[in-house]
């Protein structure tokens, strides 16, 4: 099979899923060195630094560089082909040997660039999608894409509460309610509280000092909380990378900035910009009326559960988040927070249309 000396693919990857991820490998195997051009216009709503990251981490033995182009495309007129060019050519100004595609324009294209044309399963026969289809039903081509886009789209629903009013049980009926879909659905991520496992490791070093120490004789610094934080996001970075369209979280970093008030006084700035970074879309705020508080060895605050609930509601609501209040029993909860969970899933994901294209 003839090899190339530089060999360049171009497109939107708006988002990149697995047909593009094979053109690339494809060129990859039959170039001494390739670089990706991704190619993104303004009104698109993935910006180009996403989709420039995920490609490079996709592809990491290949260059991929960036570029914004606004020209809509017409196939048919040689004026927009020269602006379109002066883009490209701009971002990849060294010579370019081959370039690989699966679109029909790709041979007029290799021959602009004065380079071989190579078409690569232009039929879409090893991997039946598109970007169209991706944008138009992101869960339904969810096996189309690779981890970190599955992590930029998928929808991140937060389970949070005072202590003892039934957070992580809902948490986890949720999860394997939306199991039980079967198919995509099946690996659909629980992601636990690190906050209770770091108050564990704790009271587990406290006691193998003092083997009577109690859960009230453990205390806390400013500096333990952006830790946490920090550690809650990167479990459900990681869960989000190999599960469904959804994942449910057993609270969030968001969440650690009323526990560092519970636990020290005031806010940490750390934890309050920790919190931001991540996207999340829904908060099911577990009421604690008419829930048995049960002091599990890691739990003191009964009394302050309705100044937590209280907290977790102002804050919610003063940070503009979406959330809704859970109440009633085991099963009317569950119900809510399913229905809840369906009414986000179907607003869908809302991305724009990208120039329009004249071939």
């Amino acid at each position: 099979m003839k090899r190339h000396g530089h060999g360049l693919v171009l497109g939107k990857f708006y988002p990149p899923h697995a047909g593009h991820h094979h053109l690339v490998r494809t060129a990859r195997d039959r170039c001494e060195r390739l670089t990706v051009l991704v190619c993104a216009a303004s009104v698109e709503s993935v910006p180009l630094a996403d989709r420039v990251a995920w490609m490079r981490e996709a592809h990491p033995d290949a260059r991929v560089v960036g570029a914004v182009d606004d020209i809509p495309m017409d196939l048919n007129d040689p004026a927009v082909w020269d602006a379109h060019m002066a883009v490209f050519g701009a971002a990849v100004p060294e010579r370019i040997d081959a370039v690989f595609s699966s679109e029909s324009y790709g041979p007029e294209l290799a021959r602009r660039f004065g380079a071989e044309s190579v078409l690569v399963d232009p039929g879409r026969t090893l991997f039946p999608v598109s970007g169209t289809a991706v944008r138009a039903d992101p869960a339904g081509c969810w096996d189309y894409l690779e981890p970190p886009v599955r992590a930029a789209l998928t929808r991140r629903v937060v389970v949070l509460g005072a202590e003892s009013t039934g957070t992580t049980t809902l948490a986890l009926a949720l999860a394997e309610h939306y199991r039980r879909r079967g198919g995509t659905w099946a690996r659909t991520g629980y992601v636990a509280e690190y906050g209770r496992e770091f108050s564990e490791a704790k009271l587990a070093a406290l006691r193998g000092r003092w083997p009577g120490a109690r859960w009230e004789d453990v205390s806390f610094t400013t500096d333990d909380f952006p830790h946490i934080a920090e550690t809650q996001n990167a479990r459900e970075e990681a869960a989000a990378r190999v599960g469904s369209p959804v994942l449910i979280c057993d609270t969030d970093s968001f969440a650690t900035t009323v526990w560092h008030e519970r636990y020290v006084g005031g806010r940490n700035p750390l934890v309050e910009k920790t919190a931001d970074r991540v996207t999340h879309h829904l908060w099911l705020l577990t009421g604690h009326e008419g829930v048995a508080f049960e002091d599990d060895g890691l739990r003191d605050g009964e009394e302050l559960r309705p100044w937590m609930t209280e907290r977790l509601r102002a804050e919610l609501t003063r940070t503009g988040r979406n959330f809704v209040e859970i109440t009633g029993s085991r099963r009317e909860r569950l119900d809510a927070a399913v229905t809840a969970v369906d009414g986000l899933l179907a607003t869908g994901w809302r991305f724009t249309d990208p120039l329009p294209e004249r071939r």
